[in-house]
């Protein structure tokens, strides 16, 4: 990404207009270089002057302003990436049609950038199958569409159609600027991604020993949530199953959470079923509790009873596992076979071998495809921003990933995958 990257900030004419004002905030804070393009309905929510006020530069809806520096071509020519926030139904449609009767809807006839469209509407207009179709043409195009969040509307209405959370917009469009070559169809789209299905975990499993205790592995989520980040900058669908994760939800993705390793297991399996990649970033626990107190265990003066404990199913080599043998009705995946499985090693060296030698073993016995292994300890791995890893192949490839950002590295892990789907291989 260069120094200073220019963003168009395209705004509609939606309630969710208000909420852009944080969205320029964070680009401008960041560092970005804005111009704030508004419809002419979207200055009913929101004025011009408090967009030039904010971005410091002039606002307007119309192409005949400033009609000698040409600002219809301009405008989208020198932008580095046109994102719509809140983009309503009428946008998506104009848009999709290449429609252009104002400022906003030239710029993204011109811009040959990425372009990232954050729809805001009531739950009625974006399940109606002609906006539907819109969002289907766009995304075809090379556009990344952010699928709304589920919550509260205007009035009393509630369902999907709200806006995401402008920081986590601001994630996503991050996360496109540093993809190179990205960009709209015919323009070097770097929305590789595109069409694919694949299922996350994260965080970390809790087995409950009473109401109050729990056995648990530790894990702030944050390597598989930037696995998800990453997967939709790059035009994925994403289900992310999510194991007590204090983060929030990344745009776009559709959540699902859990507790305990059977509850994750239980929801990886049933979202796998389609799935193109799936990805096992959760630490999940390895054993449980034979059996759970209903309230809780007091402590005496004898001291603790021993806590007998019983083996988890083992997700990862299962998921593998329903390659190797016929798909039945019952069997996850049933007529589709998941093509990449990529597993996660959180591991120690010991006395009988370092990190990549436990690694390598790892590997060959849960059958995945790739296993990514990183080393652990007090300050290493986890609750931090960054990690460093070895992504191991069934292949035999060995790739050493240096400490860096937890989304550089799952950018990593996704040109690997994208790279088996190109080649047709597990």
């Amino acid at each position: 990404m260069p120094p200073v990257a220019n963003v168009v900030l395209g705004v509609t004419g939606g309630i969710a207009a208000y909420k852009a004002c944080e969205l320029l905030r964070l680009f401008t804070e960041s560092g970005y270089d804005v111009r704030v393009v508004p419809t002419e309905s979207a200055l009913a929510f929101v004025g011009a002057p408090t967009w030039a006020a904010l971005s410091g530069k002039p606002v307007t809806t119309q192409v005949w302003d400033d009609v000698h520096e040409v600002p219809h071509v301009r405008i989208g020519q020198a932008a580095d990436l046109v994102v719509v926030a809140p983009a309503t139904a009428d946008l998506i449609a104009k848009a999709a049609h290449g429609l252009a009767d104002d400022l906003l809807t030239n710029t993204l006839l011109t811009a040959r950038c990425p372009v990232v469209f954050a729809p805001a509407m009531h739950t009625e207009m974006w399940l109606h199958p002609a906006t539907a179709a819109n969002v289907a043409t766009l995304r075809r195009r090379g556009a990344l569409v952010i699928d709304p969040a589920v919550g509260r509307l205007t009035g009393a209405d509630s369902g999907p159609g709200r806006l995401p959370d402008p920081e986590l917009i601001f994630q996503a469009c991050v996360r496109v600027l540093a993809r190179p070559g990205s960009g709209l169809a015919g323009s070097g789209s770097g929305l590789d991604l595109a069409g694919r299905h694949v299922v996350i975990s994260a965080g970390g499993t809790r087995e409950h020993l009473d109401p109050v205790r729990f056995l648990g592995n530790r894990s702030s989520g944050r390597q598989g949530y930037a696995l998800a980040t990453t997967a939709l900058a790059r035009g994925a669908e994403v289900t992310l199953v999510s194991a007590n994760v204090a983060l929030p939800d990344p745009a776009g993705a559709k959540v699902v959470r859990v507790v305990s390793a059977a509850d994750l297991r239980a929801a990886v399996l049933d979202a796998a079923t389609g799935a193109d990649a799936v990805v096992m970033a959760a630490a999940v626990a390895d054993f449980r509790p034979a059996t759970t107190q209903s309230t809780k265990i007091k402590k005496t003066a004898a001291g603790p009873e021993p806590v007998a404990l019983v083996r988890n199913p083992d997700i990862l080599a299962e998921l593998a596992g329903t390659r190797r043998t016929a798909s039945s009705p019952d069997q996850v995946g049933a007529g589709h076979q998941i093509q990449v499985i990529v597993g996660f090693a959180a591991e120690t060296g010991d006395a009988d071998g370092d990190v990549l030698t436990h690694g390598r073993a790892k590997l060959a016995t849960k059958g995945c495809d790739l296993l990514v292994v990183n080393e652990v300890g007090v300050d290493q791995g986890f609750e931090r921003p960054d990690n460093a890893a070895v992504i191991l192949g069934s292949d035999g490839t060995e790739v050493e990933f240096p400490m860096g950002p937890k989304e550089a590295l799952a950018d990593v892990v996704w040109d690997h995958v994208a790279r088996r789907w190109a080649d047709g291989a597990r």
